[in-house]
């Protein structure tokens, strides 16, 4: 099986055994498949700086991650090996960008307890997952957390599912998987952009 029948089996079977969305999930009229053109969006940075799309895609392989929430466990352990395995994704020539409904000063407090090496965007309207038909559910959401010795209250009020895209350098969709494990998503990745290097 050539690479690209490989890509295409993995993303109908990440839709095929998609969970269906809960009640108060909004499901987007969009449904970007393999091969189809990324969507361009554009976000503020842990940094508060604008990130856009634009300015990347096209120059690197780009995997953006969708995850609920900045600490909690499992966006915790996604975030910590990719994070791990970022010099590895690099060298495959890939740019890592994780993307939840968590403010810029959130993203903040991730980055800093976990020293996190890579881009948190803060869709914090839910339009970049909206943008690429992630699901996602509105309403206030609170984690309490503790930063060295200081407690922080963690408030967002967009929360997305855990769905991983992967862009290649034409600027299409190469990859798509909506049953993210989530300790395993960065490894998942690396297979997948070497299977792109083989086309």
């Amino acid at each position: 099986m050539n690479s690209v029948a490989l890509l295409t089996v993995f993303a109908v079977s990440c839709l095929l055994q998609g969970a269906p969305c809960s009640g108060d999930e909004k499901t987007s009229s969009v449904a970007l498949e393999v091969g189809d053109k990324a969507p361009a969006f554009e976000a503020a940075a842990e940094d508060g700086k604008l990130w856009k799309s634009a300015e990347h895609v096209g120059r690197k392989v780009i995997v953006v991650y969708f995850y609920p929430a900045d600490m909690t466990g499992g966006c915790t352990k996604q975030a910590c090996a990719f994070r791990d395995d970022l010099g590895q994704l690099k060298g495959k020539g890939v740019e890592v960008v994780g993307v939840s409904g968590d403010s810029v000063e959130n993203h903040q407090l991730f980055r800093r307890a976990h020293n996190l090496n890579f881009t948190l965007l803060a869709d914090t309207d839910g339009k970049v997952a909206e943008a690429f038909g992630v699901p996602i559910s509105r309403g206030e959401k609170k984690v309490q957390v503790t930063i060295d010795g200081e407690e922080h209250l963690l408030v967002r009020n967009v929360t997305s599912r855990r769905w991983t895209f992967i862009i290649d350098r034409t600027g299409k969709i190469a990859a798509k998987n909506t049953m993210v494990q989530a300790a395993e998503d960065s490894q998942a990745v690396a297979r997948i952009v070497d299977l792109l290097s083989e086309r």
